[in-house]
């Protein structure tokens, strides 16, 4: 029997996906939405994926995005600038550099492009993770490591699009079309998972960028 990876929760309505023929597990208690594991590509294919995306400061869309970011989800709650993270930077740490501009001492990492130790001997005033949460196939896991990597005050500044809560309008949602994509929360989602380590949800733009504070 399948269970919610994030609540436990054996209350799941199975969601197939014919165009794409994938079957998803909707969580009916925490909105959780997942891909059946047996369907998450290897991480060969996941790198050529990431590797087809255009990271860098010479995309204006990108960099725009993350001043967006830093403006509305990091900016209004944090004064003093100390030390950032840059969890899942990518091939093109584009929002490390907005963030040393802006300044802030910035450490990076990513499983695939950065993938180092160095980033776990210290302990953060911020660390940002944007279009990573709906890459990870253990969610809890990862917030957990954050957290503890999160310094008592410090705050955890993120970027995932929330699903639509509809069967009808998942199917025809762009967001899961990328095949790295295996994980989708709701506004729900996020205010229980960030509970489970003492991160209090303060800030939701209900549409994709979600702020938390390490209380």
């Amino acid at each position: 029997m399948h269970k919610c990876k994030i609540c436990d929760s054996s209350s799941l309505k199975k969601i197939y996906d014919d165009q794409f023929d994938s079957t998803y597990y909707f969580c009916e208690v925490c909105e959780y939405i997942f891909l059946d594991q047996e369907e998450i590509v290897s991480e060969k294919d996941e790198k050529e994926v990431y590797d087809q995306h255009d990271n860098t400061f010479e995309s204006k869309g990108y960099v725009k995005m993350f001043e967006s970011f830093i403006e509305k989800a990091i900016n209004p709650f944090i004064k003093e600038k100390k030390r950032a993270l840059e969890f899942g930077c990518g091939p093109g740490p584009v929002l490390a550099k907005l963030l040393e501009m802006d300044g802030w001492v910035v450490n990076t990492y990513d499983p695939i492009y950065d993938n180092n130790e160095e980033y776990e001997k210290y302990k953060y005033d911020l660390i940002t993770s944007t279009e990573v949460f709906e890459h990870f196939s253990n969610p809890v896991k990862e917030i957990k490591h954050l957290s503890k990597l999160l310094k008592k005050g410090g705050y955890l500044s993120i970027m995932t699009l929330l699903h639509p809560k509809t069967e009808e309008k998942f199917k025809n949602w762009w967001y899961k079309r990328d095949a790295t994509h295996i994980s989708f929360y709701s506004s729900k989602t996020l205010y229980l998972l960030g509970k489970m380590f003492n991160l209090e949800m303060i800030y939701n733009d209900n549409n994709r960028l979600i702020t938390f504070k390490k209380v």
